[in-house]
Protein backbone atom coordinates (compact mmCIF):
# COMPACT_ATOMS: atom_id res chain seq x y z
CA UNK A 1 0.00 0.00 0.00
CA UNK A 2 1.12 3.41 -0.65
CA UNK A 3 1.59 6.23 2.31
CA UNK A 4 -0.07 9.46 0.87
CA UNK A 5 0.38 12.38 4.12
CA UNK A 6 -2.45 14.65 3.81
CA UNK A 7 -4.49 17.79 5.41
CA UNK A 8 -7.70 18.30 6.12
CA UNK A 9 -8.96 21.04 7.23
CA UNK A 10 -12.61 22.71 8.39
CA UNK A 11 -13.61 26.08 8.22
CA UNK A 12 -15.84 26.72 11.27
CA UNK A 13 -18.25 30.45 11.14
CA UNK A 14 -21.69 30.55 12.95
CA UNK A 15 -21.53 27.16 14.84
CA UNK A 16 -21.64 25.46 11.17
CA UNK A 17 -18.89 23.70 8.83
CA UNK A 18 -17.91 23.99 5.82
CA UNK A 19 -18.15 21.48 3.35
CA UNK A 20 -17.24 20.72 -0.05
CA UNK A 21 -18.73 18.05 -3.26
CA UNK A 22 -15.53 17.20 -4.43
CA UNK A 23 -16.01 16.97 -8.43
CA UNK A 24 -15.56 14.39 -11.12
CA UNK A 25 -12.43 15.83 -12.30
CA UNK A 26 -10.84 14.71 -8.89
CA UNK A 27 -7.80 11.73 -9.03
CA UNK A 28 -10.13 10.05 -5.69
CA UNK A 29 -13.37 9.85 -3.97
CA UNK A 30 -15.34 11.43 -6.71
CA UNK A 31 -19.16 13.07 -5.64
CA UNK A 32 -18.02 12.78 -1.34
CA UNK A 33 -18.33 15.46 0.75
CA UNK A 34 -15.43 16.48 2.53
CA UNK A 35 -13.36 19.06 4.36
CA UNK A 36 -10.74 21.25 2.52
CA UNK A 37 -8.07 18.32 1.75
CA UNK A 38 -4.87 17.82 0.10
CA UNK A 39 -1.32 16.69 -0.20
CA UNK A 40 1.55 17.87 1.92
CA UNK A 41 4.01 18.82 -0.49
CA UNK A 42 7.81 20.05 0.87
CA UNK A 43 5.59 21.92 3.69
CA UNK A 44 4.89 21.34 7.21
CA UNK A 45 1.08 20.64 7.63
CA UNK A 46 0.23 23.67 8.45
CA UNK A 47 1.41 25.60 5.60
CA UNK A 48 -0.19 22.96 3.63
CA UNK A 49 -3.63 23.37 5.26
CA UNK A 50 -3.33 27.38 4.82
CA UNK A 51 -1.86 26.79 1.14
CA UNK A 52 -5.41 24.09 0.21
CA UNK A 53 -7.46 26.47 2.14
CA UNK A 54 -6.50 29.01 -0.43
CA UNK A 55 -6.50 27.28 -3.64
CA UNK A 56 -10.36 25.19 -2.83
CA UNK A 57 -11.82 28.16 -0.89
CA UNK A 58 -10.51 31.73 -2.27
CA UNK A 59 -9.96 32.31 1.68
CA UNK A 60 -6.37 34.15 2.73
CA UNK A 61 -4.68 33.72 5.89
CA UNK A 62 -5.71 36.52 7.20
CA UNK A 63 -9.54 35.43 7.50
CA UNK A 64 -8.64 32.62 9.27
CA UNK A 65 -7.54 31.72 13.17
CA UNK A 66 -6.72 28.55 13.85
CA UNK A 67 -8.21 26.63 16.75
CA UNK A 68 -7.37 23.10 16.93
CA UNK A 69 -4.52 21.03 15.61
CA UNK A 70 -5.72 17.41 15.26
CA UNK A 71 -3.67 14.23 16.32
CA UNK A 72 -2.80 12.69 13.10
CA UNK A 73 -4.00 9.17 12.27
CA UNK A 74 -4.45 6.48 9.27
CA UNK A 75 -6.93 5.78 7.40
CA UNK A 76 -6.25 2.77 5.04
CA UNK A 77 -8.07 2.87 1.76
CA UNK A 78 -8.03 -0.79 -0.42
CA UNK A 79 -9.74 0.65 -3.39
CA UNK A 80 -7.39 3.20 -4.05
CA UNK A 81 -4.19 0.78 -2.52
CA UNK A 82 -3.34 3.72 -0.04
CA UNK A 83 -2.84 4.54 3.42
CA UNK A 84 -3.89 8.19 3.95
CA UNK A 85 -2.12 10.04 6.89
CA UNK A 86 -4.71 12.74 7.69
CA UNK A 87 -3.30 15.60 9.59
CA UNK A 88 -6.75 17.41 10.48
CA UNK A 89 -7.18 20.93 11.21
CA UNK A 90 -10.02 23.03 12.71
CA UNK A 91 -10.25 26.91 11.59
CA UNK A 92 -12.35 29.72 12.59
CA UNK A 93 -13.43 31.28 9.43
CA UNK A 94 -13.73 35.31 9.88
CA UNK A 95 -14.73 36.39 6.28
CA UNK A 96 -17.83 36.23 4.24
CA UNK A 97 -17.25 34.57 0.82
CA UNK A 98 -16.16 31.30 -0.28
CA UNK A 99 -14.68 30.80 -4.13
CA UNK A 100 -14.46 26.72 -4.67
CA UNK A 101 -11.95 25.96 -7.42
CA UNK A 102 -12.30 23.08 -10.20
CA UNK A 103 -11.56 20.24 -7.19
CA UNK A 104 -15.41 20.87 -6.19
CA UNK A 105 -19.05 21.12 -7.54
CA UNK A 106 -20.60 22.97 -4.62
CA UNK A 107 -20.12 23.81 -0.94
CA UNK A 108 -22.49 23.56 2.07
CA UNK A 109 -21.97 25.08 5.74
CA UNK A 110 -23.61 22.74 7.75
CA UNK A 111 -24.39 21.92 11.76
CA UNK A 112 -22.07 19.34 13.03
CA UNK A 113 -24.45 17.00 13.72
CA UNK A 114 -25.88 17.08 9.92
CA UNK A 115 -22.63 15.46 8.62
CA UNK A 116 -24.60 12.14 8.46
CA UNK A 117 -26.64 13.08 6.20
CA UNK A 118 -23.81 13.84 3.36
CA UNK A 119 -22.00 10.86 1.82
CA UNK A 120 -18.36 11.64 3.15
CA UNK A 121 -15.11 10.81 2.81
CA UNK A 122 -13.92 7.79 5.11
CA UNK A 123 -13.72 8.53 8.94
CA UNK A 124 -14.61 12.42 7.74
CA UNK A 125 -17.43 12.88 10.84
CA UNK A 126 -15.02 10.99 13.36
CA UNK A 127 -12.24 13.65 12.57
CA UNK A 128 -14.48 16.84 12.76
CA UNK A 129 -15.84 15.71 16.52
CA UNK A 130 -12.05 14.50 17.70
CA UNK A 131 -11.14 18.26 16.80
CA UNK A 132 -14.49 19.96 17.81
CA UNK A 133 -14.08 18.28 21.27
CA UNK A 134 -12.82 20.70 23.99
CA UNK A 135 -11.94 23.04 21.26
CA UNK A 136 -12.70 26.93 21.82
CA UNK A 137 -15.50 27.42 19.53
CA UNK A 138 -16.93 31.34 19.44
Amino acid sequence: MKRKEIVTSFLFKDGKILLLKRSNKVGTFRGKWAGVSGYIENENSLEAALREIKEETGVDSKYLELLKIGIPFDVNDSINDTTWSINPFLFLFKGDEIIIDWEHDTYEWIYPNEMENYDTVKNLKETLFNLIENADLK
